[in-house]
């Protein structure tokens, strides 16, 4: 892919895989012993669009490369006597997409991002410690918050004719009211799929340099930001910013790889790094070999098949959003920039705090509830949109149904276009407009037909 100190583009290059076999995901396969927990965690008959993995088979370079050091029938202990290669890699790849140079001395390795966010704030914090963090936020982070003694100082994240953004005289209130210690930073956001911009980075960047924060920066789904939108890493933003500020990343995220159990995390802080240096030898778990092997053919050779997939999850998303404005305008949404997670807001329904609840008892559809990212989550839930084009229009079409059921209309989903086709939006009027925060043109819609396998 043609790499720039912006970011990297959509150009299409050799290799890609089809946009079709996106489409061609088997449930059954899915729903197997070898499946997905996404898929295997809910009931026959119950469409999951909860759980944020996709339903893609893993890459072919990857199960390929995975075949190859099998085959040469060695696993035993990996000798890495100055850490893992992931460390290279990763520095190799902030450079290559997103034009930041950091020095993979500074790198270490975590299971998962949220491993590497929990022992970042046990090291660098303190109990009783304010912490600032986004709201609606990732559940397990909100827990782990709480589990370990440190006071949530919420960011609240406001809808706007543009999107969500937040308040910065609130926020800068808060950090001072607070005494807040640390700013945990989630970009793209989970779960608004919000892509912050350069101008919002700078202002948390100044925020944090005058309160002398540290900065916890989970970047897991940076690889999924969408055109015409740039993911800016925070580090990348000076040499101060880098020295206070932990940035969290994995391949997991953008090419399903969770069960791989591997992440990264570069340590700018020297007396954290320091800290994680200090701690008894693999007291926080160790990496295994497959998981090291499998995320470093994903960052060199799974390139190709990421430019393909963020291609179809930009025709699913845009699918999704076309359906709502068209058939749920009621249901409110904002396209997310990055991943393939909608916030989708249906308080206007009247169901309550938990609308999940009635999606799923009603409409045989599982999604996350957004009581379970807290603050700002009463009245939203989260739909994984990471499917193929069938899968997605069942979900749709009992989505639709299960809320239009109180008012007796159920029109039949319309035909798809087999051709992409421009298609531009319409946002939401009676929203107050918030002025820093540009909106993006919307992408094509184009899928295929509903599968008679998926009728139930």
């Amino acid at each position: 892919m043609k790499a720039s100190k912006a970011g990297v583009s959509d150009a299409p290059e050799a290799g890609l895989s089809r946009l079709a076999d996106f489409n061609e995901v088997d449930p059954g396969v899915l729903r197997s012993g070898s499946g997905l927990k996404k898929w295997r965690q809910v009931a026959a008959g119950v469409l999951p669009a909860g759980l944020a993995e996709m339903d893609f088979p893993v890459a072919e370079p990857i199960r390929e490369g995975l075949r190859r050091f099998l085959a040469e029938g060695m696993l035993g202990y990996p000798y890495w006597p100055d850490g893992s290669p992931l460390r290279e890699a990763f520095a190799e790849r902030m450079a290559k997409r997103y034009g930041w140079r950091p020095r993979p001395e500074a790198v270490r390795e975590f299971a998962t991002v949220t491993q590497g966010v929990h022992l970042a704030l046990h090291l660098g914090t303190e109990p009783g410690d304010a912490v600032a963090v986004h709201t609606p936020l990732y559940g397990p982070f909100r827990d782990g918050l709480a589990r370990m003694g440190r006071r949530l100082v919420p960011i609240p994240l406001r809808e706007s004719l543009q999107g969500w953004g937040w308040d910065p005289d609130m926020l800068v209130r808060a950090v001072v009211e607070s005494g807040c210690r640390a700013l945990v930073l989630v970009n793209p956001h989970n779960p608004t799929g919000r892509v912050f911009r350069r101008s919002e980075l700078t202002e948390l960047a100044e925020l944090a340099e005058r309160h002398d924060l540290l900065v916890i920066s989970d970047e897991i789904h940076a690889d999924l930001t969408h055109a015409p939108h740039r993911h800016i890493p925070f580090a990348s933003l000076g040499p101060e910013i880098e020295r206070r500020t932990v940035t969290l990343t994995s391949a997991t995220k953008a090419f399903n790889l969770a069960g791989a159990r591997c992440a990264v995390g570069h340590l700018g802080p020297a007396r954290l790094r320091a800290a994680v240096d200090e701690q008894p030898v693999e007291l926080y778990g160790a990496l295994n070999a497959l998981g090291v092997h499998a995320s470093l053919l994903a960052w060199t050779e799974g390139d190709a098949w990421l430019t393909a997939v963020r291609q179809h999850l930009a025709v699913v998303r845009d699918r999704l959003a076309a359906t709502l404005a068209g058939r749920l305008p009621q249901i409110g949404h904002h396209p997310p920039e990055g991943s393939y997670l909608a916030w989708l807001d249906c308080r206007a329904l009247g169901w309550g705090e938990d609308p999940a609840a009635r999606f799923r008892a009603r409409g045989d559809i599982d999604l996350s509830p957004g009581p379970g990212f807290g603050p700002g989550g009463d009245g939203f839930v989260r739909l994984n949109f990471a499917t193929s084009g069938p899968v997605l229009d069942q979900l749709l079409e009992r989505l639709v149904r299960c809320a239009e059921a109180d008012a007796g209309t159920v029109p039949p989903l319309p035909a798809l276009p087999r051709l992409p086709a421009a298609a531009h939006l319409p946002t939401r009027a009676h929203l107050p407009a918030a002025p820093h925060l540009p909106g993006g043109p919307r992408g094509s819609v184009v899928s295929g037909a509903v599968s008679e396998e998926l009728a139930c």
